[in-house]
């Protein structure tokens, strides 16, 4: 679905329901660009008609479900935006596009050079005690010419509305209210008409970002479309029931809404064939995406946890040995493609010089692999290190990059590929991983044969469910070292 070009100079509310629009689970949305949407604020901050602006995502619909206060104040919002991967896919799931992800995080800054440009005023409100406070330093220090009319914290009581609102309305031209969803829609339809504010605006968790009390996911997992990811790994105990329980829950409610709102498609879907089809579309693009939010979640909480042992592991390659203390080598990766692996230098800098010279003690079976239980190229730190595989943390890295997975077939060397047969090549269907059946069967105690046997019935069962479960198998692997040398 395409925006229509748009007179700027009739943004009005009336106006706004001339724009093309979206309706998931009951809620109508926009459907428009960051352009479009930014200009629509500029003139409505720039007027004095009193407007209210809210953002839909997944957790906010699920709950309009069952609030019906809280789906009426939606309904009544001059502006809805929509926010997050969740509503994006449930558009696909009802055969539609959308425009753009319009959520507060990303639209606050042009917002800020807006109320620069505009000579216009902020006002802060809510989070916990403080929270406002080093959010508007924050925004001071990369924005000194932005007028902030001033703060407050979300905990306001009976005692202190008429402070805070009177507080708010020297000269306010734009409010963002963070208390959660759905207090802070129910409170805006509250004290609305009390408002002297042009445009006023619920924005979740924005406060808590800007302020970087919770920092937020890096730049290519919000490019994957999976910062909830990032925000269920910075606040498990309060994200679970919202993400792990909440996103099924909406995906089946919106299958449904699909069945029963389109005029047609409620017969279509009922139909055995195409329902497996449907079922197939959506598991084909969702599974792909959840493996890769589980990798970077894991590998970056890992990368977190065992920061200081990776810090003590430098050191002791440093103290021990000259070189680098890491080590890169050229591995083949998904449909072939060549990317660098990394692991912590485990060997004396001259081992693939010496690597010829041990060729005739190869300990492998069939000869495309080197394996040798004592060899004199390794370190006594590389020793330790292999025993525990902590030389493998580096590819954590690869995982990040997406050259790796979590869980997957054993990553090969080129001149190993080169003497594959047709049958070892079905390794490259898939992303090598860190971890797959041949770790947790043996290691380095497996013959090639058994390795490609591991690798192609892991391909034939892969899944989020079964990648748990060799990731749960892989800590007694590594605690009882067996197959590490």
């Amino acid at each position: 679905m395409m925006s229509q070009p748009i007179d700027q100079t009739l943004f009005t509310t009336d106006h706004v329901k001339t724009l093309p629009h979206v309706s998931v689970l009951g809620v109508p949305f926009v459907n428009t660009d960051l352009e479009t949407a930014l200009n629509l604020l500029r003139d409505w901050i720039s007027n004095p008609e009193p407007r209210t602006v809210n953002f839909v995502n997944a957790h906010c619909l699920n709950v309009a479900q069952v609030d019906r206060y809280y789906m009426q104040v939606l309904h009544d919002s001059d502006l809805l935006l929509p926010d997050g991967s969740g509503v994006k896919m449930a558009c696909r799931m009802l055969g539609q596009e959308l425009e753009a992800n319009l959520n507060g995080t990303d639209l606050l800054p042009h917002l800020c050079d807006m109320l620069v440009a505009e000579n216009k005023r902020l006002f802060l409100l809510g989070a916990a005690p403080g929270v406002a406070d080093r959010m508007a330093d924050k925004l001071r220090e990369r924005w000194p010419m932005l007028e902030i009319s001033g703060v407050h914290h979300g905990f306001i009581g009976p005692e202190s509305i008429d402070d805070v609102l009177a507080q708010i309305n020297q000269g306010t031209d734009l409010l963002l209210v963070a208390m959660g969803v759905p207090t802070q829609e129910k409170w805006i339809s509250t004290y609305r008409e009390r408002l002297e504010v042009p445009v006023v605006m619920g924005v979740g968790g924005l406060f808590d970002f800007y302020s970087q009390r919770i920092p937020r996911a890096p730049d290519v997992v919000r490019r994957l479309g999976m910062e909830w990811a990032w925000r269920l790994l910075m606040e498990p105990r309060r994200m679970f029931k919202r993400y792990v329980l909440g996103n099924p829950s909406f995906l089946m409610s919106v299958r449904k809404y699909g069945e029963e709102a389109i005029p047609g498609r409620g017969l279509w879907m009922k139909s055995r064939s195409n329902w497996r089809h449907f079922r197939w579309r959506v598991n084909n693009w969702l599974t792909p995406r959840a493996r890769r939010a589980m990798d970077i979640v894991g590998a970056s909480g890992v990368l977190l946890v065992l920061s200081p042992l990776l810090l003590g592991t430098v050191l002791a390659i440093r103290l021990e040995s000259p070189g680098p203390v890491l080590f890169g080598q050229e591995r083949i990766g998904r449909h072939g493609k060549p990317f660098k692996l990394w692991k912590f230098r485990s060997m004396y800098i001259d081992a693939e010089e010496r690597l010829r010279e041990l060729q005739a003690a190869n300990e492998s079976e069939g000869g495309v692999l080197f394996k040798m239980k004592q060899d004199p190229r390794i370190t006594r730190v590389g020793r330790v290190i292999r025993k525990l595989s902590i030389d493998e943390l580096p590819q954590l890295w690869n995982v990040m990059r997406g050259e790796m997975a979590l869980v997957g077939p054993r990553p090969a060397l080129a001149r190993e590929v080169a003497l594959y047969e047709a049958r070892a090549r079905m390794r490259l269907d898939a992303t090598p991983g860190l971890t797959g059946l041949w770790q947790v069967s043996g290691r380095s105690d497996l013959s090639f044969e058994q390795q490609i046997h591991l690798d192609l019935f892991y391909l034939h069962r892969q899944g989020i469910k079964e990648d748990i479960k060799l990731l749960l198998r892989t800590i007694p692997a590594v605690l009882t070292s067996r197959g590490a040398y």
